[in-house]
């Protein structure tokens, strides 16, 4: 049968998906500076498909530009057609950037990190989906049999990530049914989030080979148990040298390190509705599924929205270059770039503002008035909640600009406009089926 390659370029906006265009491989070396068309009410296209509001209309043009550094080719080697894509940039046809470019949000952030503090961010996404074709078995969580279930899933699937640019880090059974976890190394600056996405979409091209679907929807069943996305991060300054880690200083963080965290705190009502963005989001988020549900940082507190992680003690081993931080409060229906950009300006605005942080400990034994005398902040319960304090955060109204920000709450109003009068069951069948 005659075939001609053909290559994608995409983008991961406001709804999480990978959306783009295609065009012949032979055509690439034009494409790398032309990119292809683009619009900006595709912005606005929900999970479920319909655009059901735009502050874009029909009108403006774009361009969406391959970067050549997220280059994936990956062959499956089974006679199915090569995984062939780029990631991108949302541009003018000028060539600058468009205010509305997510990639372009979390670039912003991470230069200003850079101005304010002189730090590059290094960090990873860990995350959790499920195989749907995989038995669910009584007592499965992290066992062998739930591993040997996957049958070669997992070795295809590490093999594309590595194929794809990405250094694998860990593959597991996880606790839920047919739930697996993944990690890769971190990376700095953007990249990290290009390798989430490269991670997500090598795990959904396993499966689709292997006659299988992988699925990252927050969570699957209101009684079951959700997947959570886990964003590791740390610091280096300018020289490559870890910049997080102080063992005499709060939490064993730098003071930098420590208004950084401060600031992401300060402004986690609102960054929640970016890192957290579906309706079923706050189905997972809720009491006793090890997910957050209050604003603080403690160490190794599965339940905090920031866990310092732990760090091995061994003879020969530097903790400066592993000390790493968790922000636990994220899933799949957020776009990489978003979550990390709205993390990343959050905590500059900490560094800028000097922010004191308080670690925490025995939160969810505490009542509700010691939790108030602290300071410690429940999460929103809805998105809809969430939505309204991203809306009236002065600070985050200066992260986005005011087209971006008018845009990402209208997308997520409109999402919820959508699943009106659907019980809870409902939204995370709809949701499944998208993410």
């Amino acid at each position: 049968m005659i075939r001609e390659p053909l290559v994608f370029v995409a983008t991961c906006e406001i709804a999480g998906r990978v959306r783009g265009k295609g065009f012949p491989l032979k055509d690439l070396k034009s494409r790398m500076k032309s990119g292809v068309g683009w619009v900006p009410t595709n912005t606005m296209i929900s999970c479920f498909g319909p655009i059901a509001d735009t502050p874009f209309g029909a009108t403006g043009d774009l361009i969406l530009v391959p970067d050549e550094s997220t280059r994936v080719e990956v062959d499956f080697g089974d006679g199915t057609a090569a995984e062939r894509w780029f990631l991108g940039d949302i541009r003018l046809t000028d060539g600058s950037p468009w205010e509305c470019c997510p990639r372009h949000f979390l670039k912003r952030a991470l230069a200003e990190l850079d101005e304010v503090a002189g730090l590059q961010l290094y960090s990873s996404f860990e995350q959790e989906f499920m195989l749907e074709s995989v038995e669910d078995r009584p007592g499965a969580p992290y066992s062998l049999d739930a591993w040997r279930r996957q049958g070669s899933f997992g070795e295809t699937f590490i093999a594309a990530m590595r194929a794809a640019g990405v250094e694998p880090d860990s593959f597991l059974p996880e606790y839920g049914a047919r739930q697996y976890e993944v990690t890769c190394a971190p990376a700095l600056g953007v990249t990290a989030a290009d390798d989430a996405i490269k991670v997500r979409e090598m795990a959904r091209a396993t499966a689709n080979r292997c006659a299988n679907r992988a699925t990252f929807s927050p969570i699957l069943d209101p009684n079951g148990t959700g997947n959570g996305v886990h964003i590791h991060f740390s610091f280096r300054d300018r020289a490559g040298r870890p910049a997080t880690h102080d063992p005499a200083g709060i939490a064993g963080l730098t003071t930098t390190a420590a208004h950084f965290m401060a600031g992401i705190i300060a402004h986690m009502p609102a960054i929640t509705a970016v890192t957290a963005p579906s309706t079923v989001s706050y189905v997972r988020l809720r009491p006793n599924r090890w997910a957050p549900t209050f604003a603080y940082l403690a160490d190794r507190d599965r339940e905090a929205s920031l866990r310092v992680c732990p760090v091995l003690s061994l003879p020969g081993v530097d903790a400066g270059k592993s000390y790493n931080v968790e922000f636990r409060v994220c899933d799949a229906a957020a776009s990489p770039y978003l979550a990390l950009g709205a993390l990343v300006h959050a905590g500059v605005d900490g560094i800028r503002r000097k922010l004191p942080l308080t670690p925490a400990s025995g939160v969810a034994a505490m009542s509700d008035e010691a939790r108030e005398a602290t300071g410690i902040r429940p999460l929103p319960r809805t998105l809809g909640k969430a939505l309204d304090a991203l809306e009236h955060d002065a600070a985050a109204k200066e992260w986005f600009g005011t087209t971006y920000l008018d845009a990402y709450l209208r997308h997520k109003r409109a999402e919820i406009r959508m699943l009106d009068g659907l019980d809870e069951a409902e939204q995370c069948r709809r949701y499944g089926a998208s993410y």
